[in-house]
């Protein structure tokens, strides 16, 4: 079910237009901040293009399958309320020590938007990925399996332990009589120098867990991402149609001389139409349709 056929948008994987969006909005983040020379929308701009990516990549998908749905609603609980905090630090604190030697020095700051356009882009990937046109067009894997509920209950401590952090640091920092550069040493820095950044390391891992699955789907039905080709190019889809109708056909046989009960044959998942889809069969499938 969808809301409206995927926009096709430059590439099929939306990777193109996530970079553009990017770099031109970090652009007029640093054209702000070099120009008025102040620290307050900084990391403001890093952490709320998360939310546009995912926002704008929902949206163009157009689907309503929870996969797509809460992953990005994951992605965005995340950047808003780290925007929203780095935001609240620095409006608190004044300014940022960080860029002391860079505010005034053209290319040394535009280095730290670069990497922030990186930053931004890459971490959204599995995102970015799981909303394109090329991953919707297969089908898609039902949500609520042992791999997802792993990874909400991770991604739900993660984000805890993130925003629980955040703040310990920031009152031991903003305590009286703290001097510049003192080692944070109360709550969970206690049990590690970094609880934060791990914990932010982990909600990243979360959201790719629940990618996962529909990353090994893509993979199982057409042999590698790059596959699926462009809808543009007639020939190149003739050829994938007529390739997948023969593994489908190839697959159901040996499904049916091997079932799954037997040991020599591991279930991945059960398809749509009920048909047993195993790993075996589905590379000796793969095997025999490019004879």
């Amino acid at each position: 079910m969808a809301t409206h056929p995927p926009v096709h948008v430059l590439d099929n994987y939306y990777l193109a237009i996530t970079l553009l969006i990017t770099v031109a909005y970090q652009l007029i983040g640093f054209a702000i901040a070099f120009t008025f020379k102040f620290d307050k929308i900084t990391d403001f701009m890093g952490g709320s293009n998360f939310v546009w990516l995912a926002i704008i990549t929902l949206a163009m998908g157009g689907s309503t399958h929870p996969r797509q749905i809460i992953t990005s609603i994951f992605l965005m609980l995340w950047a808003a309320r780290l925007a929203g905090f780095l935001l609240f630090r620095i409006l608190k604190t004044g300014k940022d020590d960080r860029f002391d030697d860079k505010r005034d020095k053209f290319f040394s700051f535009l280095g730290f938007w670069v990497f922030q356009m990186l930053w931004v882009w890459t971490v959204s990937l599995p995102v970015t990925i799981l909303n394109s046109p090329n991953v919707l067009r297969v089908p898609q894997p039902s949500f609520g399996k042992a791999t997802d509920i792993i990874g909400i209950i991770i991604f739900a401590l993660a984000f805890g332990l993130e925003a629980i952090s955040d703040a310990q640091k920031y009152r031991f920092k903003q305590g009286p009589g703290k001097k510049p550069g003192a080692v944070c040493d109360v709550g969970f820095f206690k049990l590690s120098r970094h609880p934060n950044y791990f914990a932010e390391i982990m909600t990243q891992v979360c959201t790719y867990i629940l990618c996962r699955l529909m990353f090994i789907q893509m993979a199982l039905l057409t042999d590698d991402f790059s596959y699926i080709h462009n809808r543009s190019n007639p020939c190149k889809l003739r050829r994938f149609v007529v390739q997948q109708r023969r593994i489908r056909s190839i697959v159901r046989q040996l499904c049916r001389l091997h079932p799954p009960d037997k040991p020599s044959v591991v279930p991945v998942w059960t398809s749509t139409t009920g048909t047993p889809r195993c790993e075996e069969a589905l590379r000796e499938g793969r095997r025999l349709a490019r004879i």
